[in-house]
C-alpha cells in the first residue's frame, strides 16, 4: 500500500560509490523533475481539490500552496512505491484533511456526518434552479459540508479515479468506498429532487 504520510523521510540507502554531495544533488534533481511534471499534469485537479475543501478563495490559494510544497517535499521519499497519481492524491488528501481539521478548530460552524447532513432547499425560482453555475455552487457547498473523508471520496470519484485507487488513497476497503460513494450520490440526488419539488 502506498503510504505518503511519511513523505518527509529521506531514503535510507545511498550508494557508497557516489559522494554524499552528488547523491543529494541527484535526489534534488529527481525531486525537482517529479514536481515539475506533477505541477503541469495535475494543476487543474489539485485546484479543484483545494476549491472543494476550502470555500474562501484566499484560503483556497493557501491550501493549494501547502499542497504543492508538500508534494515537492514528498518526492524525496517517493521511490515509486505506487503510481505517481496515487502518490499525488494521497499527499494532497493528507494536506487537505489537515487543513480542514485546523480550520474546523478555528470556526464555530460544525462539519456533519454524512448520516446527519440536512440539506435545505434554496428559495430560488425555477430559472435559477436550472442555471448551471448556481447548481455547481450548490453541489460544491453540499460537498464542503461533508466530513473530510466523505468529501475526499466524492472529490476523487468526480475526478474519475477508479474505486480501488480511491480506496488506496483513502486507506479504506474498496467495498467501503463503493458504499460511501453510493450514499453520497443518493444524498446529492435527493437534495436536487427536493429543490425541484419546491
Amino acid at each position: 500500500m502506498c503510504e505518503a504520510g511519511d513523505y518527509l523521510v529521506m531514503p535510507a540507502s545511498i550508494d557508497p560509490a557516489i559522494p554524499l554531495a552528488d547523491a543529494a544533488d541527484a535526489r534534488a534533481t529527481t525531486q525537482d523533475h517529479l514536481y515539475e511534471r506533477v505541477a503541469a499534469e495535475f494543476a487543474a485537479p489539485l485546484a479543484r481539490l483545494a476549491r472543494a475543501h476550502e470555500a474562501d478563495a484566499s484560503h483556497q490559494q493557501d491550501l493549494l500552496q501547502e499542497i504543492h510544497l508538500a508534494l515537492w517535499r514528498s518526492f524525496a521519499a517517493f521511490g515509486e512505491r505506487c503510481s505517481l497519481r496515487t502518490w499525488v492524491y494521497r499527499v494532497a488528501h493528507n494536506v487537505a484533511a489537515t487543513h480542514v481539521l485546523r480550520a474546523k478548530r478555528r470556526q464555530t460552524s460544525r462539519l456533519v456526518n454524512l448520516d446527519d447532513l440536512d440539506i435545505a432547499g434554496d428559495a430560488a425560482d425555477v430559472e435559477t434552479a436550472i442555471d448551471e453555475s448556481r447548481a455547481l455552487a450548490r453541489i460544491t457547498g453540499l460537498i464542503q459540508r461533508l466530513k473530510p473523508l466523505d468529501r475526499e471520496l466524492i472529490i476523487l470519484h468526480l475526478e474519475g479515479l477508479p474505486g480501488d485507487e480511491i480506496a488506496e488513497i483513502a486507506g479504506l476497503s474498496p467495498a467501503n468506498v463503493a458504499t460511501k460513494i453510493h450514499r453520497i450520490k443518493l444524498l446529492l440526488a435527493d437534495a436536487f429532487g427536493r429543490k425541484d419539488e419546491s
